[in-house]
């Protein structure tokens, strides 16, 4: 019997314990709920503030040569895969937020072709910044990527 009270003593601690921790969640999650809402209108400020976009920007990644390659080439995501040469990607790119302060990176890292000679070497690749030109590995004698911080 005196097994069954203690038992039954200790269920009912136990209730009442869980019962208060609960009741303490439901206090807590109005307070989270206001403490959302000025996040959420803070939030809208920082889309209003990163909403400034720079001008509209065409890049285009070249990789010349024949055959098949694995390049890898980043714009607006990061991309590694196999091609089919020659090959040529056209990207519209525009900075915006701290992009704008410090611009982003674009690059093409092209794989390995046969030269004249059957050796391997890297492909040629170029980088054209809306039409212009303004990145190559001197048609493959750099064993550098091509690459170009683009800025507003």
């Amino acid at each position: 019997m005196r097994k069954t009270a203690t038992l039954t003593i200790s269920l009912l601690a136990a209730a009442v314990v869980m019962t208060g921790c609960g009741s303490e969640k439901k206090h807590a999650s109005p307070a989270k709920t206001n403490e959302a809402s000025p996040s959420t209108s803070s939030g809208e400020a920082k889309g209003s503030a990163s909403g400034t976009k720079g001008a509209p920007h065409q890049v285009v990644f070249e990789v010349g040569g024949t055959g098949a390659a694995q390049i890898m080439w980043n714009g607006n995501s990061n991309h590694f895969e196999q091609v089919t040469l020659p090959w040529t990607k056209t990207e519209p790119m525009q900075l915006e937020g701290a992009e704008l302060k410090v611009g982003v990176l674009v690059s093409v890292v092209p794989g390995s072709v046969k030269g004249p000679d059957g050796m391997l070497k890297p492909a040629p690749c170029t980088i054209k910044v809306d039409g212009k030109q303004v990145a190559d590995n001197q048609d493959g004698k750099s064993p550098k990527p091509c690459e170009y911080k683009l800025k507003d």
